[in-house]
């Protein structure tokens, strides 16, 4: 890692895909993920690890089985391991991912939005 601080808005001007999170630091086994997302994304869970879902630009709104947790900019959630989930935004919004690295983004159900793990920006 570099000893300069992190951009988080540059990191966000170099990528515009959506749904596929970047790396930007790892602390420990911890990564630090930026992600653009826009619409529904797939309900799923991570039995195994807790996830960080942290607004830097936009809203976010994450559905749960019993209800819905919407956030702000400069506001964070925590999905305990285990419970079903699925974000969503509408229009675009910029969040940072706070999870073990290694975490499949659609868990264990897969499919087409399966982003690749480890992906450096």
């Amino acid at each position: 890692m570099s000893p300069e601080p992190i951009d988080l808005r540059g990191k966000f001007d170099l990528f515009q895909d959506q749904w596929q999170p970047k790396v930007v630091a790892e602390m420990n086994d911890v990564q630090f993920k930026l992600v653009r997302v826009e619409g529904d994304f797939v309900w799923h869970d991570h039995p195994d690890t807790d996830e960080v879902f942290i607004v830097i630009e936009g809203e976010l709104d994450i559905d749960l089985p019993e209800h819905t947790v919407c956030l702000g900019e400069g506001q964070m959630f925590v999905v305990p391991r285990g419970v079903q989930h699925r974000p969503r935004a509408n229009p675009e919004a910029k969040i940072m991912l706070i999870e073990p690295r290694g975490v499949v983004n659609t868990g264990e159900v897969g499919g087409e939005r399966t982003a690749p793990n480890d992906v450096w920006i």
